[in-house]
């Protein structure tokens, strides 16, 4: 229909944002989903059209932090790849601010993208502390901070994306289970559960309904593993930490090559997304499959990023795993140590081989691709 085109080839006036709302509302049709309970009038976006892909980026920040992304980032992404982007990823770090990033959020939605907020309650260099640990939030130490950001949410007014507790089965951020009792059963909860995971599982429980509960019924909310479970022990397999299907919409997998120039191996895309894609199917078997994030450095004699990238986008566009529909490249570099030829980058615009397989794949699926958002209507 001419206004599912309209709101889907072009870019969003932030001016036009409330009557925006008001038509999603008015319409509840196509991607994006209005939530049914009452007194709701907030809609949220849902999986594209079948056969479709949602294309979106990390766009890469100044200081590495992740919550310092420009516009001017995003749009040198997208002129590197020839395609826009469906939504534009960040981490809002509460060791800086906990208040909800609205204006971060707002020239996302300006572009015409949907703002994907990685909620990462940590310190500075993800180092652990009582403040923001999952403790905190099963004591209910972050309720108001939650609530207000929940409210936040809410008065933002159009479709976000969030998640919480990014790549939780990996040992290098505070809210994976080794530092909340790793595998013993008698420090909480269900005795036959991992303590650990199942401290995750209930923060997030927790974190989810203290947010809709402020009446933020415009988030899908994604749960999201490392393909690889570190440590790789049984009670860290990411099923442990699933908080059930009430709570999460999408699924979400992190995939990497080398991340480092002195990497010297790596297993390729298709062997991580093998490995872990049947375990995601059992987990939530009614849940879409989004790659969150995936990337591979320049400069390591593992892979090359150009024939890395290229095989895994052939397996994404091609269907391999079927339920996965969307795909987001982690486009940043930074500094390993003082040697500049140790430095990592992911950027496509720092490789050209790299941004020419981008170009090239994107363009050959283009029908399959959804630069952005399928907000009313489909196809």
């Amino acid at each position: 229909m001419a206004v599912s085109a309209a709101l889907t080839d072009y870019r969003w006036p932030l001016a036009c944002a409330a009557a925006l709302v008001a038509l999603l509302v008015s319409l509840g049709a196509g991607g994006c989903e209005t939530d049914e309970r009452p007194g709701s009038q907030l809609s949220r976006v849902a999986p594209p059209a079948a056969g479709k892909l949602y294309h979106g980026v990390y766009p890469g920040g100044t200081t590495g932090e992740e919550d310092d992304i420009t516009r001017e980032q995003v749009e040198s992404y997208e002129r590197a790849v020839g395609k826009n982007v469906a939504w534009v990823a960040f981490s809002h770090n509460w060791y800086r601010s906990t208040a909800f990033p609205r204006e971060t959020a707002e020239w996302i939605r300006e572009m015409g993208s949907l703002p994907y907020v990685r909620l990462m309650l940590r310190e500075e260099e993800n180092r652990a502390s009582d403040r923001f640990s999952l403790e905190a939030v099963l004591q209910g130490r972050l309720d108001a901070q939650l609530r207000a950001w929940g409210r936040g949410a809410r008065e933002f007014g159009t479709p976000l994306i969030v998640e919480f507790g990014t790549e939780c089965n990996g040992e290098w951020f505070p809210w994976n289970g080794l530092h909340h009792g790793a595998g013993r059963r008698d420090g909480f909860g269900d005795p036959g559960k991992p303590d650990g995971p199942e401290r995750f599982a209930a923060a997030y429980r927790h974190i989810v309904e203290v947010v809709r509960g402020e009446g933020a019924s415009n988030i899908t909310w994604v749960f999201h593993v490392d393909a690889t479970d570190d440590p790789d022990v049984s009670w860290n397999r990411f099923e442990n930490y699933y908080p059930g299907d009430e709570y999460v919409d999408w699924v979400g997998v992190s995939a990497y090559g080398p991340q480092q120039p002195t990497d010297d191996e790596a297993e390729s895309f298709r062997e991580q997304m093998d490995g872990c894609y049947p375990r995601l199917e059992r987990l939530a078997k009614t849940k879409p499959v989004i790659v969150a994030e995936f990337g591979c450095t320049a400069g390591s004699p593992a892979a090359r990023p150009e024939k890395w990238a290229a095989a895994a986008l052939d397996g994404i566009l091609g269907g391999r795993w079927p339920r996965v529909m969307g795909f987001s490249w982690w486009n940043e570099r930074w500094e390993n140590d003082d040697n500049p030829e140790h430095d990592t980058t992911m950027r496509v615009e720092d490789t050209p081989a790299l941004a020419a397989v981008f170009s090239e794949k994107l363009a050959g699926a283009a029908e399959r691709i959804r630069e952005r958002p399928d907000l009313v209507g489909s196809g």
